[in-house]
């Protein structure tokens, strides 16, 4: 895989990552900062960290699921794989200020 097509992967997938909301929060995974990093290898297999707002999201797999089928519909991606992770852990700095707009923070 060239590094141009890596770059555009990464594109596509932090657009369908903007389409993925917490059904509690008005404001997509990747503007809220939940989106930690994303890998992808020569192979266009795509690995996403992310974290939640709360440790006990009641939403988790239900994000996790959106995430994937999503990325997954991506022409050229092998796989997915999103990992759960907790550090560092989340807070409201991490969101982009059009979240902070979206909700009222600003």
């Amino acid at each position: 895989m060239t590094e141009q097509e890596r770059l555009h992967l990464e594109e596509e997938t932090v657009k369908m990552l903007r389409t993925v909301f917490d059904p509690e929060i008005p404001v997509d995974v990747y503007s809220l900062g939940l989106i930690y990093k994303i890998d992808i290898d020569d192979d266009a297999n795509v690995a996403i960290d992310m974290t939640l707002t709360a440790p006990n999201c009641p939403m988790a797999d239900f994000l996790f699921e959106d995430i994937r089928q999503k990325v997954e519909s991506i022409d050229g991606v092998k796989s997915v794989n999103v990992q759960l992770v907790f550090e560092p852990e989340w807070d409201q700095s991490m969101m982009s200020e059009e979240a902070k707009l979206e909700l009222g923070m600003l």
